[in-house]
């Protein structure tokens, strides 16, 4: 806390563990009568304070969306498994927009208190999910309805999304706007994941190993979200 009046700090926080790289420190300080709280992470270790106020409490929000989507990699796999048949743009658009509007709605209900769900139902419920949309790639001909499943999946994945910041610790000041920043980086973490892959996936419709790839991609997408159905339901 500092009392006096100060234009502009650095703050440098180290202490990490090296055998957990997901470590993460949510910092808050008192200036000039103004609250600021930044997340610190293995990553981030600099905190700067010229001002600013809230714009860089956002920001470290932002990047924290962004990480979790990177490093989620159930989130990555659900992701892939809804858009490896996609026949458009429209299509993957249609399930990215269902997907975004439900994680979106439940992430800001469970972060605020409003609605809960047990951790261990959430992440069970999250594998199973990739388990499903997997199966359905390999047996069903026809997704046209798709994106009711991308939402409805989406809201469960919205309670996991929450689960990062109740871990975190919510900041008491600019709530609203760390909320924000974080959906807003978790979202150009997955449309950052859309674009990168779905070029690929139309080009490959154009040659005879689209079938066969789509196959054995969806195949092991779900073995592995029955792998972390199990392990999740049983531990």
């Amino acid at each position: 806390r500092f009392d006096a009046p100060v234009h502009e700090v650095a703050v440098k926080h180290e202490l990490f563990d090296p055998q957990e790289p997901s470590y993460k420190n949510l910092s808050k300080l008192h200036l000039s009568g103004k609250t600021s709280e930044y997340v610190f992470t293995p990553s981030r270790t600099i905190f700067r304070y010229d001002g600013r106020g809230i714009l860089p409490q956002a920001w470290s929000f932002f990047l924290l969306g962004i990480e979790h989507i990177f490093t989620g990699y159930d989130h990555l796999a659900f992701v892939l498994a809804m858009i490896l048949v996609g026949r458009s743009l429209m299509d993957v658009a249609k399930v990215v927009t269902g997907f975004t509007v439900a994680h979106s709605l439940t992430l800001i209900l469970a972060a605020l208190g409003v609605v809960s769900m047990p951790d261990k139902l959430v992440e069970s419920v999250i594998a199973l999910s990739i388990a499903v949309v997997a199966a359905e790639n390999l047996f069903l001909k026809h997704q046209s309805k798709r994106w009711i499943l991308a939402f409805a999946f989406g809201l469960v994945h919205g309670f996991g999304f929450s689960g990062v910041l109740r871990e975190l610790g919510l900041p008491t000041e600019g709530l609203l706007s760390s909320l924000f920043s974080f959906n807003l980086g978790v979202e150009a973490g997955q449309l950052a994941v859309v674009a990168v892959i779905f070029p690929l996936v139309i080009a490959l419709r154009r040659t005879s190993w689209h079938l066969p790839v789509v196959r054995a991609a969806s195949a092991a997408v779900l073995v592995m979200g029955l792998v972390w159905f199990g392990e999740r339901i049983l531990g």
